[in-house]
């Protein structure tokens, strides 16, 4: 029993690890700082509405770089924010498949939570749906999960079992109860800002 528990301590290890590394810290200013995810290698992040606030944004890199950010696009509706900075074969996220997740599956939030960097909190998939508690519909999928959000966890990524992005950290609706955007959302999300961009 005492291997296989050291087993799975290891590979969460190895997974908070490779998640850590796509992992970003976002400042806002006045409005304080959250968490982003690296979507792309060529400096596409991705994070809450809530947590790009400001005019002048910053991101700070695992390796402890730090640039300004530029927002791209948000929706207020789905609270996400697509940022830009200019840096380049930066480490990405693997992207996962939210539209498999049951109720039960394990998933881990990564962020800063009351400033602790890279922190890992786990718990299960509640159940995903448009119409959440706390949450407006508009159409839209939410993912609510079984963990416990603080601040500093908006914005980073909600993960599988695998290490795989599967959502981003939103909001909390209840103990131990949190929302998230599931990561097909995210993906419509920035199709129709690029549409917009090119339009």
């Amino acid at each position: 029993m005492a291997e296989v528990i050291q087993e799975l301590n290891s590979e969460l290890a190895r997974l908070s690890r490779q998640v850590h590394a796509s992992l970003v810290r976002v400042e806002s200013g006045r409005w304080g700082a959250g968490a982003g995810t690296i979507w792309h290698s060529e400096g596409l992040i991705l994070t809450n509405s809530h947590v790009a606030r400001s005019r002048r944004l910053s991101v700070t890199l695992p390796d402890g770089r730090r640039a300004p950010a530029r927002l791209l696009a948000r929706s207020r509706d789905l609270d996400l924010a697509a940022l830009t900075v200019e840096l380049s074969d930066l480490p990405t996220i693997e992207i996962g498949d939210s539209g498999r997740l049951q109720p039960g599956h394990w998933v881990m939030a990564f962020g800063h939570p009351w400033g602790v960097e890279g922190a890992a909190t786990a718990g299960v998939v509640i159940g995903q749906g448009p119409e959440l508690p706390d949450r407006p519909a508009f159409g839209r999928d939410w993912l609510a999960v079984g963990l416990h959000y603080r601040p500093g966890h908006s914005g980073g990524p909600l993960v599988d079992s695998s290490g795989r992005l599967v959502g981003i950290n939103t909001i909390m609706v209840g103990p131990d109860v949190g929302l998230a955007v599931p990561v097909h959302e995210v993906k419509r999300f920035l199709k129709h800002s690029m549409q917009r961009a090119a339009a």
